[in-house]
């Protein structure tokens, strides 16, 4: 018997069902403080009978919660691209035993995988939803899946850190790992904490999070439904986009002069960060940018700023130090 199914009815027991959606992390309740337990996870409800024991990982972005929780054990399979610069050693390490089912993508960075691989590992949960291999895909063989509640489609939430505490008690419940996330949430608190106390007040400076693409093409821009937005606020500059209430769209360079940031952080997903650098420095005009005439650019693997997770804060520390470092 399955120790994991989907939930299929709204009713069965009121005292199962969350109060919370896809915006602020998934604050899962149970009869009796245990299992059954139901997520609602963008907009689905997922109900887990005993905590997972065989995971499939499709995306990245869980991995530094399950560290913290000791769960890393419990995934079977991973597919898609770890970059080491995330991870401190004893995460590579238990990354390093889970077999890698592939880490092909399409152009534009997304994995390529298919049902019958993902099927035939015999996962109770799935973690990441990718374009052709979707939740409902997987609920028609009665696998649940759960994605980072900032990746949920036609999210209207504005990300905060809070939510990355809100995540890791979530993952606690899921895995019944309640201390283990207590412990975790003080912790990334204690650090959120010394970073506010070093950054002190506002430095007046502006800034800019971009996607360029690399070799030339559309950059991508950060608004304030982005993990960018606070994380600049956090770390004391202003986002030259914070008016713009979308999560991410593209930019020109007239644009980019027209605002003219004191700051850039250049966002991307692998590959040689000079080339990223280049992708924006390259296009004509952007030497005129303040950034880029002060050499106040800085790359950044994707996952130290989106989705929120324990990284965004890793992310902000590194922000920190080198803008800190190049007033």
């Amino acid at each position: 018997m399955k120790t994991i199914r989907l939930a299929v009815a709204v009713a069965a027991s009121a005292t199962l069902m969350l109060v919370a959606g896809c915006g602020g992390g998934d604050e899962p309740t149970a009869a009796g403080g245990g299992y059954p337990l139901t997520v609602t996870n963008c907009g689905a409800q997922v109900t887990f009978d005993a905590a997972p024991q065989r995971v499939v990982l499709l995306k990245s972005a869980a991995v530094p919660y399950l560290h913290s929780l000791g769960v890393m054990d419990r995934v079977t399979a991973r597919a898609g691209q770890y970059p080491k610069e995330y991870y401190d050693a004893a995460t590579i390490a238990e990354l390093d035993r889970i077999p890698l089912l592939t880490d092909k993508t399409d152009t534009s960075g997304h994995l390529q995988i298919s049902k019958e691989v993902v099927i035939s590992q015999q996962p109770d949960l799935v973690l990441g939803e990718v374009d052709n291999l979707s939740r409902d895909t997987l609920s028609a063989v009665n696998i649940p899946l759960l994605e980072e509640p900032a990746m949920c489609p036609d999210s209207k939430a504005v990300p905060t850190f809070d939510d990355i505490y809100a995540q890791m008690r979530s993952y606690g419940k899921v895995f019944g790992r309640d201390a283990e996330a207590t412990a975790a949430v003080t912790a990334l608190q204690e650090r959120m904490a010394k970073v506010q106390a070093e950054v002190g007040t506002s430095s007046g400076r502006t800034a800019a999070v971009l996607y360029p693409t690399v070799g030339g093409g559309v950059t991508y821009a950060y608004g304030t439904a982005s993990m960018a937005h606070p994380q600049l606020e956090a770390a004391g500059l202003r986002n030259v986009f914070g008016d713009v209430k979308e999560r991410v769209f593209e930019v020109t360079v007239e644009e980019l002069l027209g605002r003219n940031p004191d700051v850039l952080i250049l966002l991307y997903g692998d590959g040689d960060p000079t080339a990223v650098e280049q992708g924006l420095t390259g296009l004509p005009g952007a030497q005129n940018l303040n950034a880029v005439r002060t050499g106040n650019v800085m790359t950044q693997l994707f996952n130290f700023t989106e989705p929120p997770t324990p990284l965004s804060i890793d992310g902000l520390e590194r922000i920190v130090r080198r803008f800190k470092a190049n007033p």
